[in-house]
């Protein structure tokens, strides 16, 4: 089966540092794991503003 040579690292570092896995759960509570605010969530939602089609350069004009 064919691993990237990004993998053979991630798995040889892991395998090197056992601490930084023991770590992951605990670094990913501090900006993942927290309980959402449901009016701060609607409060995104509504400012949303639509995308444009046009990413890169300005739309055609009529």
């Amino acid at each position: 089966m064919y691993e990237s040579e990004a993998t053979r690292f991630l798995k040889e570092f892991l395998a090197k540092n056992p601490q930084v896995a023991a770590q992951r759960p605990k670094l990913r509570a501090t900006w993942w794991d927290r309980p959402q605010d449901p009016q701060t969530q609607r409060e995104h939602e509504a400012s949303d503003a639509p995308a444009s089609s046009y990413v890169y350069f300005p739309p055609p004009k009529p």
